[in-house]
């Protein structure tokens, strides 16, 4: 495939979170759980602010795809960079599975017992983000079973 504009533009991509900074790396697309829809951004994409909700951050360098958990916060996207301001944020390869699992198992034993809507609603939401990180240990998993 020629290249007739020179080298690719990439976008910088960082993620942030209360306790550090998990992530600086030139990407060339990031796909990110607003809160309105997961959107998509490329190199040159217009400035726009998002929530963010419970979901998958996705990015691809060359032809590798990584995902990484995010639980709540907000994005900025300008034309050259994302900045993801993440609430909790781990990357797939950092997620156990065994936990994950377990993580799962609870969640559902406390939806079963019942209680008051706001121990539901808890429940609901830890359900949530252990079958997010259960997703991502398990596919970051596979993936890497078959390249090795």
């Amino acid at each position: 495939m020629a290249v007739t504009e020179g080298p690719s533009k990439k976008l910088l991509l960082e993620v942030v979170t209360p306790e550090h900074l998990l992530l600086s790396q030139e990407v060339d697309y990031v796909s990110a759980p607003g809160s309105e829809g997961d959107f998509g951004v490329l190199p040159g994409h217009c400035h726009f602010l998002s929530t963010l909700r419970i979901g998958e951050l996705l990015y691809r360098i060359g032809e590798r795809v990584e995902y990484m958990s995010v639980l709540w916060g907000f994005a900025e996207v300008t034309p050259n960079k994302v900045t993801i301001l993440a609430e909790i944020a781990e990357k797939a390869e950092d997620i156990d599975v065994e936990r994950a699992e377990a993580a799962v198992r609870r969640a559902l034993e406390r939806l079963e017992r019942g209680g008051l809507p706001s121990e539901l609603k808890e429940a609901q939401i830890s359900l949530e983000k252990a079958r997010l990180r259960k997703k991502l240990a398990e596919r970051h998993r596979q993936r890497h079973q078959h390249t090795h």
